[in-house]
């Protein structure tokens, strides 16, 4: 089963490939992006770094539009979590095995639901479980947005402008460091945040 579900990721992920590089890249950024805060397993930096390397003079337009459409992505796995729950929410929680996550999440959620946000959305930590968490225990929606537009801004606008500078030679390198370079970036902002919080 597992190697089933592994094949068509890969399957899904070479057909978007193929797609995203033609004169409709950005409504297929667009679609992954929306889809990645809510359901969509693959991150949406796996396709907005090659459109980018191909179009270095619109990395502003290409940061905005995976920006704005996983926000409202987010908005829309908010909607899963404090609507649809009991239907396509555990559906999806089961589907990805996010179950422990889940409990999880709440736990965060009490102690500080911004930073909870933040990490999840700047971070490759699964932001649909965040989403959809944050409608079920009907967190704070400006918090959630406010949260949701610093991380996942940062992160599509900072790989968008390296991809601008170093273009698609560097692309498999700055990825493959991605996910370490994020969670470091990110712990350092929480450190500034409690420090100015605090101090």
């Amino acid at each position: 089963m597992l190697t089933f579900l592994k094949n068509k990721l890969e399957y899904i992920k070479n057909f978007l490939m193929r797609n995203i590089s033609g004169p409709n890249a950005k409504w297929w950024l667009f679609g992954i992006s929306f889809s990645e805060s809510s359901f969509f397993p693959v991150p949406p930096d796996f396709y907005l770094m090659p459109v980018v390397a191909r179009n270095k003079d619109k990395w502003l337009f290409f940061a905005f539009i995976t920006t704005l459409a996983s926000i409202l992505g987010g908005l829309f796995g908010y909607f899963i979590g404090a609507v649809l729950f009991e239907t396509v929410g555990k559906w999806l929680v089961s589907v990805y095995h996010l179950e422990k996550e889940l409990e999880t999440v709440g736990v965060f959620f009490n102690q500080n639901a911004f930073i909870s946000i933040f990490t999840a959305a700047f971070t490759p930590i699964p932001y649909k479980v965040f989403t959809i968490a944050a409608g079920l225990f009907k967190l704070n929606i400006f918090i959630f947005i406010l949260a949701s537009i610093l991380g996942r801004g940062m992160r599509f606008f900072i790989v968008a402008y390296i991809m601008k500078l170093f273009g698609e030679k560097i692309s498999n390198i700055v990825f493959k460091y991605f996910n370490i370079s994020t969670i470091f970036f990110a712990l350092l902002v929480i450190l500034f945040i409690a420090y100015k919080l605090i101090f």
